[in-house]
């Protein structure tokens, strides 16, 4: 049997181009004891591959140029010889990037049994809406009431984390760009502030007019002008989750830091960076008490969907200028 699958050849510099990305092909081999084969059905991308591509280690491993990409996928046993898994069932694995998947078992899990779409263990009950929940409970220790502020509140993680926040009662803030983004937030109660055409001084007086008393948590995506509106913003004791910068994701240089960081010491404020794969341990509590919400609809949860494997590094890139509503996916 034959898979396809896409690899990259050398580093990218600043944004990558669509032509970093090689579709290859290659015969499997033969499925050895322990080992189960998956035909993916949908495939996950995420912006933190953004940095597995330029060669270096830093809380995971980098991706090895010429050999197939990784990502998380969710799919179907086709052939096993592990006794754990059979031919039907559903699992998902971090084999992405790729139409067939031939993997260790332990490197394999079945789906859990809510109510929910297959693709949903890659988006609001996979590793974003898991983030979303670390990030406001046990990070940034959200209370009721809390004002609570989030950038990229339209995207995978952010469009969870503005209604776990609403749901604690306070005032919740979102930022984004896209206009049907800032739509879909004000129409769950969401008050929601455009960063375009602003820079950092005018973003963080847009916050102050949302929300004058100010931010006991920023949950934080983006970094750069955001993170320096946030700062002027924040109340005393005030709790920031940083849980990706994706402005500099593509940066080809060092970027300043925040002008006003002297903030958390007026604010008394506490900053922590923080892996959501550092927290995994979490990640039943959250489905146990996320899941059922899903499944009933109380959940709001959005979905991009490109179609085809061939699709992948289009739908990656679309990342890092906004086109996604919610969890970008491919479809295959």
């Amino acid at each position: 049997m034959h898979n396809r699958y896409f690899t990259i050849h050398e580093h990218p510099e600043g944004m990558p181009d669509r032509e970093l990305f090689q579709l290859e092909a290659a015969e499997l081999p033969a499925l050895q004891e322990g080992e189960v084969r998956i035909r993916n059905t949908w495939l996950s991308v995420d912006p933190y591959m953004r940095g597995r591509m330029d060669g270096v280690t830093t809380y995971i491993e980098p991706f090895t140029l010429g050999k197939p990409l990784e990502g998380a996928a969710v799919g179907e046993v086709i052939e096993s010889r592990d006794s754990r898994f059979k031919e039907g069932d559903r699992v998902r694995h971090m084999g992405g990037w790729r139409d067939i998947a031939q993997l260790p078992g332990d490197q394999v899990e079945p789906l859990p049994t809510f109510d929910v779409p297959p693709q949903a263990y890659l988006g609001v009950l996979g590793m974003p809406g898991t983030t979303a929940w670390v990030g406001l409970n046990v990070i940034a220790d959200m209370q009721e009431g809390d004002n609570v502020l989030v950038s990229a509140a339209g995207g995978a993680v952010g469009s969870l984390a503005v209604q776990l926040a609403k749901a604690k009662g306070g005032t919740v803030v979102g930022i984004a760009g896209d206009p049907k983004k800032l739509e879909w937030l004000e129409s769950h109660g969401i008050k929601a502030i455009s960063y375009r055409g602003k820079d950092a001084r005018q973003l963080s007086e847009a916050l102050k007019d949302a929300c004058p008393e100010g931010f006991d948590v920023y949950y934080e995506n983006v970094g750069g002008d955001c993170l320096e509106a946030a700062l002027d913003n924040l109340r005393v004791c005030a709790r920031i989750a940083i849980c990706g910068m994706i402005s500099r994701y593509n940066a080809e240089g060092p970027a300043a830091g925040p002008a006003n960081l002297a903030m958390l010491l007026i604010r008394r404020a506490r900053m922590q960076g923080f892996i959501v794969f550092d927290h995994w341990e979490h990640h039943g509590d959250f489905l146990n008490e996320f899941a059922p919400r899903v499944a009933s609809g109380e959940i709001d949860y959005q979905e991009t969907v490109m179609d085809g494997l061939e699709s992948t590094p289009d739908a990656f890139l679309a990342l890092f200028t906004g086109r996604n509503q919610g969890k970008m996916l491919v479809k295959l």
